[in-house]
Protein backbone atom coordinates (compact mmCIF):
# COMPACT_ATOMS: atom_id res chain seq x y z
CA UNK A 1 0.00 0.00 0.00
CA UNK A 2 1.24 3.28 -0.87
CA UNK A 3 2.35 5.73 2.10
CA UNK A 4 -0.41 9.01 2.61
CA UNK A 5 -1.24 7.70 -1.16
CA UNK A 6 -4.82 9.77 -0.76
CA UNK A 7 -3.42 12.87 0.62
CA UNK A 8 -2.82 16.63 -1.54
CA UNK A 9 -0.02 18.58 -1.68
CA UNK A 10 -0.03 21.16 0.87
CA UNK A 11 0.15 24.69 -0.74
CA UNK A 12 3.19 25.63 1.41
CA UNK A 13 5.68 23.49 3.53
CA UNK A 14 8.94 24.13 5.37
CA UNK A 15 10.67 21.43 3.43
CA UNK A 16 10.58 19.12 0.49
CA UNK A 17 12.25 16.02 -0.20
CA UNK A 18 12.50 14.41 -3.31
CA UNK A 19 12.51 10.88 -3.46
CA UNK A 20 11.67 7.90 -1.41
CA UNK A 21 14.63 5.89 -1.31
CA UNK A 22 17.37 5.20 1.58
CA UNK A 23 18.40 8.69 0.94
CA UNK A 24 14.66 10.76 1.21
CA UNK A 25 13.91 8.71 3.80
CA UNK A 26 16.64 8.76 6.34
CA UNK A 27 16.41 12.87 5.62
CA UNK A 28 13.18 12.43 6.47
CA UNK A 29 13.97 10.97 10.14
CA UNK A 30 16.19 13.55 10.93
CA UNK A 31 13.74 16.28 10.34
CA UNK A 32 11.30 14.66 12.28
CA UNK A 33 13.98 14.56 15.01
CA UNK A 34 14.34 18.00 14.56
CA UNK A 35 10.15 18.64 14.66
CA UNK A 36 10.97 20.45 10.82
CA UNK A 37 7.50 20.26 8.60
CA UNK A 38 8.03 18.31 5.71
CA UNK A 39 6.83 16.10 2.80
CA UNK A 40 8.68 13.42 0.67
CA UNK A 41 7.36 13.02 -2.63
CA UNK A 42 7.91 10.39 -4.35
CA UNK A 43 7.38 9.14 -8.19
CA UNK A 44 6.04 5.58 -7.91
CA UNK A 45 6.36 3.87 -4.07
CA UNK A 46 9.13 3.74 -1.71
CA UNK A 47 11.74 2.18 -3.25
CA UNK A 48 10.08 2.98 -7.05
CA UNK A 49 14.31 2.44 -8.61
CA UNK A 50 14.46 -0.79 -6.57
CA UNK A 51 10.96 -2.54 -7.55
CA UNK A 52 11.52 -1.24 -11.04
CA UNK A 53 14.70 -0.62 -12.73
CA UNK A 54 16.69 -3.23 -11.52
CA UNK A 55 17.61 -7.38 -12.59
CA UNK A 56 15.94 -9.93 -11.44
CA UNK A 57 18.68 -11.62 -10.44
CA UNK A 58 20.71 -8.45 -8.34
CA UNK A 59 22.10 -8.30 -5.19
CA UNK A 60 23.47 -5.66 -3.14
CA UNK A 61 27.29 -5.69 -3.46
CA UNK A 62 27.56 -5.26 0.42
CA UNK A 63 26.58 -7.92 3.43
CA UNK A 64 23.44 -7.54 4.89
CA UNK A 65 24.98 -6.71 8.50
CA UNK A 66 25.93 -3.31 6.35
CA UNK A 67 22.47 -2.22 5.61
CA UNK A 68 21.55 0.19 8.24
CA UNK A 69 19.66 3.98 8.08
CA UNK A 70 19.20 6.02 11.18
CA UNK A 71 17.30 3.97 13.59
CA UNK A 72 16.81 1.15 11.44
CA UNK A 73 19.38 -2.10 10.58
CA UNK A 74 19.22 -5.08 9.22
CA UNK A 75 17.70 -7.95 11.77
CA UNK A 76 17.68 -11.26 9.89
CA UNK A 77 19.18 -14.47 10.47
CA UNK A 78 21.70 -13.97 6.85
CA UNK A 79 24.08 -11.17 8.22
CA UNK A 80 26.83 -12.21 5.66
CA UNK A 81 24.09 -12.87 2.71
CA UNK A 82 23.41 -9.55 0.15
CA UNK A 83 20.24 -8.50 -0.08
CA UNK A 84 18.06 -9.48 -3.33
CA UNK A 85 16.44 -6.78 -4.79
CA UNK A 86 12.95 -7.53 -3.25
CA UNK A 87 14.50 -7.56 -0.23
CA UNK A 88 16.04 -4.12 -0.89
CA UNK A 89 12.01 -2.89 -1.03
CA UNK A 90 10.89 -4.72 1.95
CA UNK A 91 13.73 -2.82 4.18
CA UNK A 92 12.37 0.61 3.05
CA UNK A 93 9.13 0.06 3.48
CA UNK A 94 9.37 -1.48 6.70
CA UNK A 95 11.89 1.62 7.60
CA UNK A 96 9.03 4.25 6.16
CA UNK A 97 6.26 2.75 8.33
CA UNK A 98 8.74 2.33 11.69
CA UNK A 99 9.46 6.41 11.04
CA UNK A 100 6.45 7.25 9.84
CA UNK A 101 7.78 9.32 7.07
CA UNK A 102 5.45 11.78 5.68
CA UNK A 103 5.47 10.29 1.90
CA UNK A 104 3.35 11.50 -1.12
CA UNK A 105 3.74 8.29 -3.11
CA UNK A 106 3.10 8.38 -6.68
CA UNK A 107 3.53 12.30 -7.25
CA UNK A 108 5.92 12.97 -9.79
CA UNK A 109 7.65 16.35 -9.80
CA UNK A 110 7.47 18.11 -12.86
CA UNK A 111 9.28 21.42 -12.48
CA UNK A 112 11.38 23.17 -9.68
CA UNK A 113 12.42 26.90 -9.60
CA UNK A 114 13.03 29.18 -7.41
CA UNK A 115 10.88 31.36 -5.58
CA UNK A 116 10.63 34.15 -2.82
CA UNK A 117 12.12 33.09 0.34
CA UNK A 118 12.48 29.48 -1.29
CA UNK A 119 11.45 27.55 -4.16
CA UNK A 120 8.21 26.86 -5.89
CA UNK A 121 7.73 22.66 -6.61
CA UNK A 122 5.00 21.90 -9.50
CA UNK A 123 3.81 18.21 -9.49
CA UNK A 124 1.08 16.48 -11.08
CA UNK A 125 -0.65 16.38 -7.93
CA UNK A 126 -1.01 20.07 -7.02
CA UNK A 127 2.17 22.73 -6.41
CA UNK A 128 3.82 24.00 -3.66
CA UNK A 129 6.58 26.71 -1.95
CA UNK A 130 8.84 25.90 0.38
CA UNK A 131 11.43 27.09 2.09
CA UNK A 132 13.99 23.91 1.40
CA UNK A 133 14.40 21.58 -1.10
CA UNK A 134 16.39 18.19 -1.01
CA UNK A 135 17.60 16.61 -3.84
CA UNK A 136 17.19 12.74 -2.79
CA UNK A 137 15.77 11.20 -6.18
CA UNK A 138 19.24 9.10 -6.54
CA UNK A 139 22.70 9.11 -8.18
CA UNK A 140 21.48 5.89 -10.85
CA UNK A 141 18.08 8.01 -12.85
CA UNK A 142 19.28 7.52 -16.40
CA UNK A 143 22.10 5.15 -18.19
CA UNK A 144 24.57 6.61 -19.89
CA UNK A 145 24.89 5.65 -23.56
CA UNK A 146 27.56 6.80 -25.44
CA UNK A 147 27.18 8.44 -28.63
CA UNK A 148 29.09 5.69 -30.31
CA UNK A 149 25.63 3.84 -30.13
CA UNK A 150 24.20 5.74 -32.82
CA UNK A 151 26.69 4.26 -35.61
CA UNK A 152 25.78 1.08 -34.46
CA UNK A 153 24.25 -1.59 -38.05
CA UNK A 154 20.89 -1.25 -37.79
CA UNK A 155 19.07 -4.52 -36.65
CA UNK A 156 21.34 -4.81 -33.71
CA UNK A 157 19.23 -4.61 -30.40
CA UNK A 158 20.35 -2.67 -27.79
CA UNK A 159 19.58 -2.98 -24.18
CA UNK A 160 20.82 -0.52 -20.98
CA UNK A 161 21.66 -2.13 -17.56
CA UNK A 162 18.48 -0.29 -16.65
CA UNK A 163 15.95 -2.24 -19.02
CA UNK A 164 17.67 -5.68 -18.72
CA UNK A 165 15.76 -8.09 -16.59
CA UNK A 166 17.14 -11.30 -17.50
CA UNK A 167 18.83 -13.23 -20.35
CA UNK A 168 15.84 -15.07 -22.44
CA UNK A 169 14.88 -11.29 -23.12
CA UNK A 170 17.62 -11.40 -25.44
CA UNK A 171 18.18 -12.73 -28.91
CA UNK A 172 19.98 -15.85 -29.48
CA UNK A 173 23.49 -15.24 -30.69
CA UNK A 174 26.53 -12.62 -29.82
CA UNK A 175 26.44 -10.30 -27.11
CA UNK A 176 28.49 -7.39 -26.95
CA UNK A 177 28.26 -5.88 -23.33
CA UNK A 178 30.25 -2.78 -22.87
CA UNK A 179 31.24 -1.59 -19.46
CA UNK A 180 33.68 -3.46 -16.82
CA UNK A 181 32.60 -2.51 -13.87
CA UNK A 182 30.04 -4.56 -11.06
CA UNK A 183 27.17 -4.39 -13.45
CA UNK A 184 29.00 -5.43 -16.37
CA UNK A 185 30.69 -8.45 -15.00
CA UNK A 186 27.19 -9.59 -13.37
CA UNK A 187 25.35 -9.61 -16.45
CA UNK A 188 28.35 -10.84 -18.72
CA UNK A 189 28.74 -13.59 -16.82
CA UNK A 190 24.83 -14.41 -16.25
CA UNK A 191 24.57 -13.97 -20.11
CA UNK A 192 27.15 -16.00 -20.84
CA UNK A 193 25.93 -18.80 -18.48
CA UNK A 194 22.31 -18.92 -20.68
CA UNK A 195 24.49 -20.17 -23.84
CA UNK A 196 25.30 -16.78 -25.54
CA UNK A 197 28.53 -15.75 -26.05
CA UNK A 198 29.72 -12.83 -24.62
CA UNK A 199 32.31 -10.53 -25.40
CA UNK A 200 33.04 -7.73 -22.70
CA UNK A 201 34.48 -4.71 -23.85
CA UNK A 202 36.36 -3.17 -20.60
CA UNK A 203 37.88 -0.13 -19.70
CA UNK A 204 38.58 1.52 -16.77
CA UNK A 205 37.74 -0.75 -13.47
CA UNK A 206 37.96 -1.56 -9.82
CA UNK A 207 39.05 -4.82 -8.92
CA UNK A 208 38.61 -6.18 -5.95
CA UNK A 209 38.30 -9.68 -3.96
CA UNK A 210 34.80 -10.12 -2.12
CA UNK A 211 37.19 -12.01 0.68
CA UNK A 212 40.12 -11.03 2.12
CA UNK A 213 41.87 -12.76 4.56
CA UNK A 214 38.58 -14.13 5.69
CA UNK A 215 36.08 -11.52 5.70
CA UNK A 216 34.04 -9.33 3.10
CA UNK A 217 36.37 -6.52 1.90
CA UNK A 218 33.96 -4.18 2.47
CA UNK A 219 34.40 -5.36 6.43
CA UNK A 220 38.02 -4.30 6.03
CA UNK A 221 37.05 -1.32 4.00
CA UNK A 222 34.68 0.15 6.96
CA UNK A 223 37.43 -1.21 9.24
CA UNK A 224 40.26 0.73 8.01
CA UNK A 225 38.50 3.48 7.57
CA UNK A 226 38.58 3.42 3.80
CA UNK A 227 35.11 4.04 3.30
CA UNK A 228 35.29 7.28 5.73
CA UNK A 229 37.61 9.02 3.95
CA UNK A 230 36.32 12.77 3.79
CA UNK A 231 36.15 14.48 0.06
CA UNK A 232 38.29 17.25 1.38
CA UNK A 233 41.10 14.35 1.51
CA UNK A 234 41.19 13.61 -1.99
CA UNK A 235 43.34 16.08 -4.24
CA UNK A 236 40.50 15.23 -7.03
CA UNK A 237 37.79 15.57 -6.07
CA UNK A 238 35.81 14.76 -9.00
CA UNK A 239 37.91 12.37 -10.43
CA UNK A 240 37.52 10.50 -6.90
CA UNK A 241 33.54 11.20 -7.74
CA UNK A 242 33.48 9.39 -11.48
CA UNK A 243 35.59 6.06 -10.04
CA UNK A 244 33.70 2.76 -11.41
CA UNK A 245 31.83 0.47 -9.10
CA UNK A 246 34.23 -1.90 -7.69
CA UNK A 247 34.30 -5.57 -9.36
CA UNK A 248 31.51 -7.60 -6.73
CA UNK A 249 29.12 -9.48 -6.93
CA UNK A 250 26.68 -11.00 -3.90
CA UNK A 251 26.72 -14.55 -3.94
CA UNK A 252 26.05 -17.43 -0.70
CA UNK A 253 29.17 -18.43 -1.92
CA UNK A 254 30.87 -15.08 -1.37
CA UNK A 255 32.31 -15.46 -5.02
CA UNK A 256 34.95 -13.42 -6.58
CA UNK A 257 33.78 -11.98 -9.78
CA UNK A 258 36.90 -10.83 -11.70
CA UNK A 259 37.92 -11.00 -15.69
CA UNK A 260 40.08 -13.51 -14.75
CA UNK A 261 36.86 -15.44 -14.08
CA UNK A 262 35.49 -14.46 -16.91
CA UNK A 263 37.50 -15.33 -18.74
CA UNK A 264 37.78 -18.85 -17.70
CA UNK A 265 34.07 -19.05 -18.28
CA UNK A 266 34.55 -18.34 -21.92
CA UNK A 267 33.58 -14.59 -22.23
CA UNK A 268 36.36 -13.09 -24.76
CA UNK A 269 37.67 -9.77 -23.30
CA UNK A 270 38.55 -7.16 -25.57
CA UNK A 271 39.63 -3.19 -24.58
CA UNK A 272 37.39 -0.31 -24.15
CA UNK A 273 35.02 0.50 -27.41
CA UNK A 274 36.35 3.27 -29.39
CA UNK A 275 33.88 3.80 -32.16
CA UNK A 276 32.09 1.74 -35.37
CA UNK A 277 33.03 1.63 -39.02
CA UNK A 278 31.95 -0.48 -41.64
CA UNK A 279 29.94 -2.82 -39.58
CA UNK A 280 33.20 -3.28 -37.57
CA UNK A 281 34.02 -2.09 -33.73
CA UNK A 282 36.87 -0.45 -33.08
CA UNK A 283 38.59 -0.97 -29.85
CA UNK A 284 41.18 0.40 -27.71
CA UNK A 285 44.54 -1.43 -27.80
CA UNK A 286 45.23 -0.62 -24.47
CA UNK A 287 43.46 -3.52 -22.31
CA UNK A 288 46.64 -4.79 -20.89
CA UNK A 289 47.78 -1.36 -19.30
CA UNK A 290 44.20 -0.51 -18.03
CA UNK A 291 44.29 -4.11 -16.39
CA UNK A 292 47.57 -3.91 -14.92
CA UNK A 293 46.74 -0.38 -13.44
CA UNK A 294 43.49 -2.15 -11.80
CA UNK A 295 46.08 -4.82 -10.28
CA UNK A 296 48.33 -2.36 -9.07
CA UNK A 297 45.46 -0.16 -7.22
CA UNK A 298 43.79 -3.38 -5.88
CA UNK A 299 47.21 -4.20 -4.47
CA UNK A 300 47.68 -1.29 -2.66
CA UNK A 301 44.36 -1.29 -1.10
CA UNK A 302 45.31 -4.74 0.15
CA UNK A 303 48.97 -3.23 0.97
CA UNK A 304 47.24 -0.68 3.26
CA UNK A 305 44.76 -3.63 4.72
CA UNK A 306 47.61 -5.46 6.05
CA UNK A 307 49.24 -2.48 7.32
CA UNK A 308 46.05 -1.06 9.33
CA UNK A 309 45.51 -4.95 10.40
CA UNK A 310 49.10 -5.36 11.96
CA UNK A 311 48.67 -1.94 13.84
CA UNK A 312 45.10 -2.53 15.09
CA UNK A 313 46.58 -5.98 16.69
CA UNK A 314 43.94 -8.13 14.93
CA UNK A 315 47.06 -9.68 12.44
CA UNK A 316 46.98 -12.35 14.29
CA UNK A 317 43.36 -13.27 14.35
CA UNK A 318 42.73 -13.09 10.99
CA UNK A 319 44.31 -15.55 7.88
CA UNK A 320 47.51 -14.75 6.34
CA UNK A 321 47.62 -12.27 3.61
CA UNK A 322 47.30 -13.37 -0.19
CA UNK A 323 47.14 -11.90 -3.53
CA UNK A 324 45.19 -12.67 -6.67
CA UNK A 325 46.90 -13.78 -9.89
CA UNK A 326 46.98 -10.96 -12.27
CA UNK A 327 44.66 -10.23 -14.55
CA UNK A 328 45.36 -12.27 -18.01
CA UNK A 329 44.80 -11.00 -21.58
CA UNK A 330 45.93 -11.59 -25.29
CA UNK A 331 49.44 -10.66 -25.51
CA UNK A 332 48.16 -9.09 -29.08
CA UNK A 333 45.02 -6.40 -28.57
CA UNK A 334 42.36 -7.81 -30.29
CA UNK A 335 41.40 -3.88 -32.43
CA UNK A 336 38.40 -5.20 -33.87
CA UNK A 337 35.22 -6.83 -33.73
CA UNK A 338 32.93 -8.27 -36.32
CA UNK A 339 29.27 -6.52 -35.65
CA UNK A 340 28.18 -8.95 -37.68
CA UNK A 341 28.50 -11.85 -34.84
CA UNK A 342 26.62 -9.57 -32.39
CA UNK A 343 22.71 -9.64 -32.34
CA UNK A 344 22.72 -7.48 -28.96
CA UNK A 345 24.84 -4.88 -27.42
CA UNK A 346 24.32 -4.16 -23.84
CA UNK A 347 25.28 -1.28 -22.43
CA UNK A 348 26.81 -1.50 -18.59
CA UNK A 349 28.24 1.99 -19.22
CA UNK A 350 27.04 3.92 -16.27
CA UNK A 351 24.06 6.42 -15.14
CA UNK A 352 23.87 9.36 -13.93
CA UNK A 353 21.07 11.61 -11.73
CA UNK A 354 18.00 12.81 -13.72
CA UNK A 355 17.30 16.87 -12.26
CA UNK A 356 15.70 17.33 -15.67
CA UNK A 357 13.02 19.10 -13.89
CA UNK A 358 15.15 21.46 -11.85
CA UNK A 359 14.78 24.88 -13.21
CA UNK A 360 18.04 26.43 -11.31
CA UNK A 361 21.29 27.90 -12.44
CA UNK A 362 22.94 25.65 -10.58
CA UNK A 363 24.48 23.07 -13.34
CA UNK A 364 27.72 23.29 -15.11
CA UNK A 365 28.61 23.19 -18.67
CA UNK A 366 28.41 19.54 -19.01
CA UNK A 367 24.68 19.16 -17.29
CA UNK A 368 26.25 18.10 -13.84
CA UNK A 369 24.67 19.57 -10.62
CA UNK A 370 27.18 21.72 -9.24
CA UNK A 371 27.59 21.68 -5.14
CA UNK A 372 30.09 21.80 -2.32
CA UNK A 373 29.69 18.75 -0.52
CA UNK A 374 25.89 18.26 -1.19
CA UNK A 375 25.02 22.05 -0.62
CA UNK A 376 23.62 23.90 -3.88
CA UNK A 377 22.66 27.13 -3.56
CA UNK A 378 20.54 28.26 -0.30
CA UNK A 379 17.87 26.13 1.14
CA UNK A 380 18.96 23.73 -1.61
CA UNK A 381 20.88 20.53 -1.12
CA UNK A 382 21.21 16.71 -2.59
CA UNK A 383 21.93 13.78 -1.60
CA UNK A 384 22.87 10.43 -2.27
CA UNK A 385 25.69 10.86 -5.07
CA UNK A 386 29.20 8.98 -5.07
CA UNK A 387 31.41 10.51 -2.52
CA UNK A 388 29.72 13.42 -2.16
CA UNK A 389 31.26 13.73 1.40
CA UNK A 390 32.40 10.38 2.11
CA UNK A 391 33.66 7.47 -0.18
CA UNK A 392 30.30 5.58 1.65
CA UNK A 393 28.30 8.61 0.25
CA UNK A 394 26.36 6.46 -2.06
CA UNK A 395 25.79 3.38 -0.06
CA UNK A 396 22.84 3.01 2.54
CA UNK A 397 24.68 2.38 5.01
CA UNK A 398 26.35 5.97 4.19
CA UNK A 399 23.42 7.91 4.42
CA UNK A 400 23.23 8.91 8.19
CA UNK A 401 26.70 10.63 8.61
CA UNK A 402 25.97 12.90 5.35
CA UNK A 403 22.47 13.38 6.28
CA UNK A 404 23.60 14.40 10.20
CA UNK A 405 25.60 16.91 8.68
CA UNK A 406 23.51 18.39 5.35
CA UNK A 407 20.15 18.44 7.80
CA UNK A 408 22.24 21.05 10.11
CA UNK A 409 22.95 22.81 7.70
CA UNK A 410 19.17 22.99 6.43
CA UNK A 411 18.24 23.87 10.14
CA UNK A 412 20.12 27.04 10.38
CA UNK A 413 19.14 28.03 6.80
CA UNK A 414 15.52 27.71 8.23
CA UNK A 415 16.48 30.21 11.03
CA UNK A 416 17.69 32.75 9.23
CA UNK A 417 14.55 32.74 6.81
CA UNK A 418 10.89 33.30 7.21
CA UNK A 419 7.99 30.89 7.31
CA UNK A 420 6.49 30.57 3.45
CA UNK A 421 3.04 32.26 2.95
CA UNK A 422 -0.02 29.74 2.33
CA UNK A 423 -0.18 31.52 -1.35
CA UNK A 424 -0.57 28.51 -3.80
CA UNK A 425 -3.51 26.65 -3.75
CA UNK A 426 -3.38 23.26 -4.64
CA UNK A 427 -3.92 21.27 -7.89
Amino acid sequence: MSLHASRRLAAAIDVVVVGGGHSGLAVSQALSQRSIEHVVLERGEVGHAWRTERWDSLRLLTPNWMSRLPGHAYDGDDPDGYMSAGEVVAFLSTYATKIAAPVLARTSVLRVEPADEGYRVVTDRGDCCCRALVLASGAFSTPVVPRVAEALPVGIEQVTAQGYRHPGQLDEGGVLVVGASATGLQLAQEIQASGRPVTLAVGEHVRVPRTYRGRDIQWWMLAAGVLDQRIEEIDDAERARRVPSPQLVGTPERATLDLNTLRQQGVTLVGRLMGVRDGKAQLSGSLRNVCALADLKMNRLLDLIDDWALSSGIADDVASPQRLAPTEVDARPQLGLDLRDIRTVVWATGFRPDHSWLEAPVFDRHGNLKHDRGIVAPGLYVLGLPFLRRRKSSFIHGAEDDVRELVAELAAHLDRTTPVALSLATA
